[in-house]
């Protein structure tokens, strides 16, 4: 989700959830510690430069529970990081406390925010040696030709 997106659906929004991978919802005392630009500048197993931007959400639970973030209190929050920071429209990535610092994508349901789970991936799978995969066959999914006929399926 682009930050052009979240902004749009802040705007329409009364109250703010997010939703985790497993269906729970982060505690609604939570709060949002950070808004930023995070740049990552790294080379890949095949040996290729690359460069990766987005913008960081941290949530937090604090023992706060009198208070709720309000949509239009974190759509200004987004707003001063745009101009202080510099941030362009890139992809959201969230930042949530598990056993340990947890990192989401971001999507949106409707009603909440949902934390999606990301996946490690190698970025290099031609230079390093990874077999691509093959596609697996159904034999249902195959034709129910006759092996011999001039248009068969097995010359």
């Amino acid at each position: 989700m682009k930050l052009s997106e979240v902004k749009s659906v802040l705007g329409r929004l009364e109250t703010i959830g997010f939703q985790l991978p497993n269906g729970e919802l982060v505690p609604n005392h939570f709060h949002v510690t950070e808004v930023g630009k995070i740049t990552k500048h790294f080379i890949d197993c095949g040996g290729t430069e690359r460069k990766e931007d987005v913008v960081n959400f941290q949530l937090w639970n604090a023992n706060d529970y009198d208070h709720r973030l309000h949509p239009e209190k974190l759509l200004n929050i987004i707003e001063l990081s745009e101009k202080v920071l510099g941030i362009e429209d890139l992809d959201i990535e969230v930042e949530y406390q598990a056993e340990t610092i947890g990192k989401f994508g971001l999507e949106f349901n409707g009603k909440n925010f949902l934390l999606t789970s990301k996946q490690t991936d190698c970025l290099a799978k031609d230079k390093c040696g990874i077999p691509v995969e093959k596609p697996k066959l159904k034999f249902s999914d195959l034709n129910d030709e006759p092996c011999c006929t001039p248009d068969g399926n097995c010359c």
